[in-house]
């Protein structure tokens, strides 16, 4: 038996066209990846992405939250649960009869973390800078990584 790769523009090619019922079977399954309905504007279908890291002294959350102010997002920490929320709305100076396409995601979210017992949680810092929340999480001393300096004997 031999092991051909799989190349889907060949396999396509080779293939008979669909028909209009399949072709609009198919068109009806992928309708929601590429368009969300409009009722989900105001449902929270929205969940900003994050990227944690550790830098040695602190672990590091950062969220993208585009085209929102300071204010309309709330950072909170309680019994070791960092949540973030807020809500992103779609912009009230045009109405929605004068969009072409709504591709870009809003409503309100939330997003919760359990923190490390090796977090001070009395030292969290925040800052919103260009669209990206960068929050610092600062290690307990005894956490923190603590390098020893190998010799090399000769």
């Amino acid at each position: 038996m031999t092991i051909v790769r799989w190349d889907s523009s060949r396999d396509l090619q080779q293939q008979e066209p669909l028909s209009r019922l399949q072709a609009e079977t198919l068109s009806r399954m992928l309708e929601g990846y590429y368009r969300r309905p409009q009722e989900d504007l105001n449902r929270g279908a929205w969940v900003p992405v994050v990227d944690i890291y550790s830098n040695g002294h602190d672990l590091v959350l950062k969220a993208e939250l585009p085209d929102m102010k300071e204010e309309e997002i709330d950072l909170t920490i309680e019994d070791n649960t960092l949540t973030l929320s807020g809500e992103k709305m779609l912009d009230t100076e045009v109405t929605e009869e004068l969009f072409h396409r709504i591709e870009r995601s809003y409503g309100s979210f939330a997003r919760t973390f359990t923190l490390p017992p090796t977090v001070d949680a009395s030292k969290v810092s925040a800052q919103y800078k260009a669209g990206v929340l960068t929050v610092r999480l600062p290690l307990r001393e005894e956490a923190k990584l603590n390098r020893i300096k190998i010799e090399v004997a000769a």
